[in-house]
């Protein structure tokens, strides 16, 4: 018998190998019915996996908190009606995805186009209406080589698992699929899906490997989530950053360069205007700046590591018979400025930004507006200091980050990476004191953390920023990332209190990430409608009539321009209303017209962007309220 414990802290006992539904069932059978899966000592457990000891048992109903489960899951319904569909079907891999599912295919001649969808989704519609259990069974390696003999990609990835492997099958109807799970109950809490797009996608990402086609789709716990997705996906084809960067004159592609964006004059404007704001926030928390070179010797590239294990990412020339690399990153450099100087306990923390111009050669497939570019700046900054100071700096590194963040609207959370399995260098118990560190830090700065066991990079644990934008999309951005590696590589030092050579504790941190590429979240973030203090043209400024209002246009442009702001005057030969839609199209914040009325008073009839009405300030009112704006960054 084993005893189990329900949320209420009552205990009643079962016999072991129970299953969540069984015991369910003794309390309900309506309960039952609703249980999409059970927490077993915190862990999700499908309905029907056996419990073998005494456990904690939570059964869980609420369909919506459990986005990542329902996309599994529908992934396998998925493959369920592809095989209904076309019996021959041989399956890849059907993660969950950031916001919904796919499934790889191979379908051998038969090419799915996005005309296929319909029906795919009324054959799953039918299989949801069958009410089929998802049941979960364990099979040995042999026998789940049996199970899936006539598909080449699950024998495959059977056969990489070690002879003694406990092997997980999931079925649901005539389907089966091999999967560590959990999954839903029952087909019937998968109702409220989508197909969205089907595409290629090569086997385990290998270009070398058999082109699989891959069926995009998303699944909500209920209408109404499904219903604000859809709506939220079209408001993101509207917000596209390469067509708002294209009429709002921000930046262009060329065939000349692919991957190499050009900057236009409001785009300069807008980036500048980024690049200051990091700049000053930066100095105020005791940042210094630094410029490294933009190509750097192989020898330096060797040392970093770099050469032997992104080459392939890397431009390279040759410069008085001896190779050059062009940096895909800035750190290198940061450590030969930090080599420069001897360096006492007494400096640290030692922070060195960095907006560095970096290039990498990445696949001209992989290319897409400001998102994924060949060259791009990154804001980094390389902090070093001594074990102790660990939580406390970090602390204040998130801390900058919520301010930060704060200023664009944007929310985020914290995901902790730990050491990877195998891959890593340095000893277990420092990597171990890091990632308490890091977890501590998180906590001293009054933020949870999801942990990430085993996706640390090489080198060191990280935190990972996670913002969510206006339209419910996940960005990583910022990073802090411990480095174990560099700084043993180039025998980075500083002298301890007790006058001794230690090495000193090295952290990488990206706010942004990428100008560009932070740049592009934004423009879809506020759908080209920037803040004011961030607007390329602050204000549009448009006479009714140049013959008698032009010259007051032009003295309210010489104030708004000796302050700062950032304004031009529409005196083109048009008719006032078409002047007025273009300005609303450019989604300049303000724009004044100005009349009879207007000149008469020094006043500004001004209207904001996003609203109907218009409203009438005295000139110096109006003033101080944008001047009030643009330094509170609003």
């Amino acid at each position: 018998m084993i005893k189990i414990t329900f949320p209420d802290l009552s205990v009643k006992e079962f016999e072991s190998g129970i299953t969540a539904e069984k015991i369910a069932e003794t309390i309900s059978s309506s309960l039952a019915k609703k249980c999409i899966i059970a927490k077993v000592n915190d862990e999700l457990y499908d309905m029907s996996r056996p419990i073998l000891e005494d456990a904690k048992l939570e059964l869980l109903t609420d369909v919506s908190s459990y986005y990542d489960l329902l996309n599994h899951s529908c992934a396998h319904l998925l493959a369920w009606a592809l095989k209904e569909l076309y019996p021959n079907a041989m399956f890849g891999v059907g993660p969950a995805i950031e916001e919904g599912f796919y499934y790889d295919v191979d379908l051998g001649d038969v090419k799915l186009t996005e005309e296929d969808l319909p029906k795919l989704e009324k054959k799953m519609a039918s299989l949801v209406a069958s009410g089929e259990k998802v049941k979960r069974y364990e099979v040995s390696k042999e026998e789940a080589l049996e199970l899936f003999k006539d598909d080449i990609y699950k024998t495959e990835l059977i056969n990489e698992l070690p002879e003694d492997s406990v092997i997980t099958v999931y079925e649901e109807g005539s389907y089966k699929d091999l999967c560590r799970g959990p999954h839903v109950a029952s087909v019937k809490f998968l109702k409220n899906f989508k197909l969205l797009a089907c595409s290629g996608a090569y086997w385990r990402g290998d270009s070398n490997r058999q082109m699989l086609q891959r069926v995009y789709g998303t699944c909500f716990g209920t209408p109404e989530e499904l219903k604000e997705h859809l709506r939220n996906l079209e408001e993101r084809k509207k917000r596209d950053h390469r067509k708002l960067g294209k009429e709002l004159g921000l930046f262009m592609m060329s065939e000349y360069g692919p991957g190499f964006p050009f900057w236009l004059p409001n785009g300069m404007t807008l980036k500048n205007t980024l690049v200051g704001f990091w700049t000053d926030i930066h100095t105020k928390h005791g940042y210094k700046f630094i410029q490294t070179p933009t190509m750097l010797n192989r020898e330096l590239w060797e040392t970093s590591g770099h050469w032997f294990n992104y080459k392939e990412n890397m431009y390279t020339s040759t410069i008085d018979e001896a190779e050059f690399a062009i940096k895909p990153m800035n750190c290198p450099g940061g450590m030969l400025v930090y080599k420069n100087d001897i360096h006492s306990y007494r400096d640290f923390p030692l922070r060195l930004g960095e907006l560095g111009l970096v290039h990498r050669h990445e696949a001209s497939g992989a290319l897409s507006g400001l998102f994924r570019v060949r060259t791009f700046t990154q804001d980094d900054a390389h902090i070093f200091m001594t074990e102790d100071q660990i939580r406390d700096e970090i602390a204040e590194i998130i801390l900058l980050y919520k301010k930060v963040y704060s200023v664009f609207n944007l929310n985020f959370h914290i995901e902790l990476s730990t050491r990877p399995e195998d891959k890593y260098i340095g000893e277990i118990a420092v990597w171990d004191k890091a990632e308490v560190a890091l977890a501590e830090a998180c906590k001293k700065a009054g933020f949870d953390y999801k942990l990430n066991p085993g996706d640390g990079a090489f080198y060191g644990p990280k935190l990972d920023f996670k913002l969510r934008d206006s339209m419910n999309r996940i960005w990583q951005c910022g990073t802090i990332q411990l480095d174990m590696n560099l700084p043993e590589r180039f025998d980075l030092t500083y002298i301890a209190e007790d006058g001794t050579k230690k090495r000193p504790i090295m952290i990488h941190r990206a706010l942004f990430g990428s100008l560009e590429r932070f740049i592009g979240i934004l423009i879809e973030h506020y759908g080209g409608a920037f803040p004011t203090w961030l607007a390329p043209v602050q204000v549009k400024i448009i006479p009714v009539n140049n013959e008698f209002h032009l010259d007051y246009a032009k003295s309210v442009f010489k104030k708004l321009e000796d302050l700062g702001i950032r304004c031009e005057i529409d005196d083109r030969d048009e008719k006032l209303g078409y002047k007025m839609r273009e300005a609303q199209m450019k989604k300049i914040p303000y724009q004044l017209v100005l009349g009879d009325k207007e000149v008469e008073g020094v006043l500004v009839n001004a209207r904001k962007y996003g609203e109907q009405a218009q409203n009438a300030y005295a000139l110096d009112e109006f003033i101080n309220l944008l001047v009030d704006e643009v330094k509170n960054l609003k």
